[in-house]
């Protein structure tokens, strides 16, 4: 289903920053704390398991910058930094309009996760809703999704575009222990969040990219795809659909380069994390 909300017709809203939760909303609120934090301690790998599962083999392991004397913050304690770092770099009415500020890292992380999926958790946003309501044009056969539907997103595009992939990369590394453990919670213990961060920006990328209007049934209460191979695609895939074509284009040659960043990031080959005590 179409997840947004529509007049009389309801179709829940997710937001479709999160389909920058990948990069935007995680590089955003990784990146500011780098201003207030330079540098980078390494990530840990993940903790012990009472799992007798083999340890995760890292396909593009989180390297680090050099260490720093500044801590990180636990990651309970850590909205506030994030907050703050993100209002210096954004300016505080950005930050308002676009963030929920509570559990940020914990939301992006579930988030990330959740786009490959058929749902997105709405409890779990780190982001605000768009204004405004879901547009549509016509009705029956030739009901479809208004062109003009993706000014609605245009503020959280803008935004994700005027990150530096460069710049902010290092400042999510210096934040990764946090994101790990984040993931680590959500029920991955044998998990890797920047693995999995890569295969969902992978997946984004690979969202379909129809020509022309782009219809809609309304069965029940929520709008659906009328394309079959549409509707049966992720929560994440849909979302990228949602934004319009020139947003879907504008933001996949963003999350392209943040891909390239991250890869660079990673050793000629996998390696093993090994378990700790």
């Amino acid at each position: 289903m179409i997840e947004d909300r529509v007049g009389p017709r309801r179709v829940r809203e997710t937001s479709p920053v999160k389909v920058f939760a990948i990069a935007g909303a995680i590089i955003l609120a990784g990146a500011a704390v780098y201003y207030l934090w330079p540098g980078s301690t390494p990530p840990p790998p993940p903790p012990s398991s009472t799992s007798t599962a083999p340890a995760p083999v890292v396909q593009h392991y989180a390297v680090a910058t050099p260490a720093s004397a500044e801590a990180l913050p636990l990651l309970a304690e850590s909205d506030a930094a994030v907050t703050d770092a993100l209002k210096k770099l954004l300016g505080p009415d950005a930050v308002g309009k676009l963030l929920v500020p509570d559990s940020l890292i914990r939301n992006i992380v579930a988030t990330v996760d959740n786009l490959p999926r058929d749902h997105l958790a709405m409890r779990v946003s780190p982001v605000n809703a768009p204004g405004g309501t879901f547009r549509t044009t016509g009705h029956d056969d030739s009901l479809a999704v208004a062109a003009d539907n993706g000014a609605r997103y245009a503020p959280y595009v803008t935004a994700f575009e005027a990150t530096d992939p460069a710049a902010a990369i290092p400042m999510y590394l210096r934040f990764y222990p946090l994101f790990q453990q984040a993931y680590i919670d959500l029920g991955f213990p044998n998990g890797y969040f920047n693995d999995r961060l890569v295969e969902v920006i992978d997946h984004l990328l690979d969202a379909p990219e129809p020509k022309g209007a782009v219809k809609l049934v309304s069965p029940h209460v929520l709008y659906e795809f009328a394309d079959p191979d549409l509707e049966a695609r992720s929560a994440g895939q849909k979302l990228m659909m949602r934004l319009g074509p020139d947003n879907e284009a504008r933001v996949k040659a963003k999350l392209r380069a943040y891909r390239k960043e991250l890869v660079s990031q990673t050793p000629a080959s996998a390696i093993s994390v090994p378990r700790t005590k």
